[in-house]
């Protein structure tokens, strides 16, 4: 009998964890940018909240010969501004499906600004998906969860 009470606790200590660590899955943290067009990383971008808004900057640029990018095509207080340290996302909403959405995701490397969504992709919450909107036109990428050792 007390050996069936520890065996049944331990399954529900395990089963208890393996809950913890899926719903610990989150949007939030470090992450690879993968162009979607020729599979080049590009940045270490940072994808953080802030009064309780998701928001995102460039940790650093990893594209080989742009590790120094600045935001030339920029206009205004962004010209000529370095990319690495770049807020990228702000102040995008969760929705009830778990995604978020917001009205200003800038690409630095074409100086436009898009609506975006930003969700994990559900096959795998080490992708993140990321999808820029021009008008009727849209683009995604997956970004990689970059898992530091």
């Amino acid at each position: 009998m007390k050996n069936s009470l520890r065996l049944d606790k331990c399954v529900l200590l395990i089963c208890l964890l393996i809950v913890q660590i899926s719903w610990s899955q989150t949007v939030f943290g470090k992450w690879k940018t993968i162009d979607d067009r020729n599979g080049i990383t590009k940045a270490i971008v940072e994808v953080y909240e802030e009064n309780g808004l998701l928001q995102a900057k460039v940790l650093k640029v990893v594209e080989k010969g742009k590790e120094n990018a600045l935001c030339i095509k920029c206009k205004g207080e962004l010209k000529d501004k370095p990319v690495n340290g770049m807020q990228i996302m702000f102040n995008f909403k969760k929705n009830n499906k778990g995604e978020y959405r917001g009205n200003k995701l800038f690409d630095p490397e074409q100086a436009m600004t898009f609506r975006g969504r930003v969700w994990l992709d559900p096959k795998n919450t080490n992708r993140l998906k990321v999808r820029g909107y021009l008008a009727f036109l849209y683009r995604t990428q997956t970004w990689h969860r970059l898992v530091e050792e």
